[in-house]
């Protein structure tokens, strides 16, 4: 090899949930890790969810009571390893007895509340919505209802406090670096890795995980040179994005007239966020936008519920994502299964492919991941995730209520909106932001509305940001706020940084 050569016992090929996960895990228990992404942590599947962190009540509708009990589990993991990045959220589902019968719901929800020990959420049950805040903003027609509790997840801040662990666990992060080639050589996985800068870099690892989610066939094909023993349905999942359509903190549940279920989210504060579709799509995952019809689904859909009517005027943002489902013989897209299978190649040194999977089972599926390949690497370190916090999720009690107010006391300087989503983003990380400052001139220079030069600078150092898009839509959603000549003022004053200083 050559004498720059990165040499690992672990190579994990891609930089969604699933990769960053297993790089965490692998990196925990004391493997020399390398994960590598060709674009920046979250671009694509990962940051493109509904944003819950839930065990999945519609799929008991289709029998599937294992996946559920386990997304349930974990559901419960992680509200208490990250409790700054996932909380708590009510979800309101008005009745519309043609589609589903009270009974069916009913049970569905005492099913829901019981296949899994509940610490933190409370139980289900069934709301008069005529009393209840959350009948305002619904049609009269809409009498009663029923509640149960989930967790809402800022998506992509979640991939990237599980890369900055396994980073902080020994991990080598690499952004922005492909996998181009691929081969088995003497016992050993060779990979030619190739950056954004077009320079490339060798790499041998004793074993290898396919974690890139859309393109895991691919990948297998393309860049591997081995026989995909699984194959998946590439799902489009697209939301919209529209000014708040109601006052207070509860989710919403709607059911359409196909039996799929849309929710309805509290979203930034200003906005509420509507999704998802489902669209069985071909070609480039990384391609994926939004079609006119899934605007016109979605916005018919909340139509039927609430009071104020919504066009495809309403829009003001919008994102999609491809889901990579197993395939099977189900038409129905709803249908398919969320659940995953690890696949070992181990025709030579092993490689584990990740097919399927949902952000809720990604701390399950890593730990299986690593207890797969450990007889292989000959690891006996056991696995450690289940009581462990992620970067910044060490708040006592999980109670994150608590911590922000004792971050007012301490920094009673900072204006509440800043304060607020500084604690969200970052939980106790927030000291390492805001480093020694005492003042809000101390944070330099406010580079646009709510964006100081030292969380930019947290941002670079710490998090592998690059870009306006980085920060602004994936380290946090400021782009919703901000004007549309934000993202370009940004990016100039990057590339201002970096000539200023070229060892960046």
């Amino acid at each position: 090899m050559p004498s720059d050569a990165l040499d690992c016992d672990l190579l994990v090929v891609g930089g969604g949930i699933n990769g960053a996960g297993i790089a965490r895990d692998a990196a925990g228990r004391g493997l020399r890790v390398v994960l590598c992404e060709q674009h920046d942590l979250a671009s694509h599947t990962s940051s493109a969810s509904t944003k819950l962190i839930h065990g999945g009540l519609r799929y008991l509708e289709f029998y599937q009571f294992g996946l559920v009990r386990k997304s349930l589990q974990e559901r419960e993991v992680l509200i208490e390893a990250a409790p700054h990045l996932i909380h708590a959220l009510r979800f309101v589902m008005p009745h519309a007895p043609h589609l589903r019968p009270v009974w069916m719901i009913r049970l569905g929800l005492l099913l829901y509340d019981h296949l899994a020990r509940r610490r933190r959420l409370p139980a289900s049950g069934l709301v008069d919505l005529r009393s209840h805040e959350a009948g305002a903003a619904l049609l009269p027609d809409f009498t009663r209802g029923f509640v149960y509790s989930d967790g809402w997840v800022d998506d992509a801040r979640l991939v990237v406090a599980a890369a900055k662990d396994a980073a902080e666990h020994g991990a080598t992060v690499l952004t922005r670096t492909r996998c181009a080639a691929l081969s088995r050589v003497a016992g050993y996985w060779h990979a030619q890795l190739l950056r954004a800068d077009g320079s490339g870099l060798a790499l041998r690892a004793r074993a290898v995980v396919n974690a890139t989610g859309p393109w895991v066939v691919q990948f297998l094909r393309e860049i591997a040179n081995v026989p995909a023993r699984h194959d998946i349905r590439l799902v489009r999942g697209s939301h919209i994005i529209v000014p708040r359509q109601f006052d207070h903190a509860n989710a919403y549940v709607f059911q359409g007239e196909d039996r799929r279920i849309v929710f309805a989210l509290p979203y930034e504060d200003a906005f509420t966020l509507i999704g998802t579709t489902e669209v069985d799509v071909a070609g480039d995952p990384g391609a994926a936008q939004i079609a006119p019809a899934e605007i016109d689904y979605l916005c018919a859909l909340a139509n039927r519920y609430f009071r104020t009517p919504l066009t495809a005027a309403h829009v003001v943002a919008s994102y999609s994502g491809v889901r990579p489902l197993l395939r099977d013989d189900e038409t129905n897209p709803s249908a398919v299964t969320r659940d995953y299978v690890l696949d070992i190649d181990a025709d030579g040194p092993p490689l584990l492919s990740v097919f399927g999977g949902k952000i809720t089972t990604f701390r399950r599926l890593a730990e299986e991941a690593v207890d797969a390949l450990a007889p292989s690497l000959r690891l006996s370190a056991p696995a450690w995730t289940r009581h462990a916090h992620l970067p910044g999720g060490d708040l006592p009690g999980a109670d994150f209520a608590r911590f922000e107010h004792d971050l007012a006391h301490r920094c009673p300087w900072l204006p509440p909106p800043l304060r607020a989503r500084y604690a969200r983003a970052y939980g106790s990380r927030v000291l390492r932001v805001l480093g020694s400052a005492k003042h809000l001139e101390d944070l330099g220079e406010p580079v646009l509305p709510q964006l100081y030069a030292a969380e930019i600078d947290y941002l670079r150092r710490e998090e592998w940001a690059q870009t306006a898009q980085d920060i602004l839509w994936r380290r946090s959603k400021l782009g919703l706020h901000l004007p549309p000549d934000a993202a370009a003022l940004l990016d100039d004053w990057l590339q201002r940084k970096r000539i200023d200083d070229p060892s960046e």
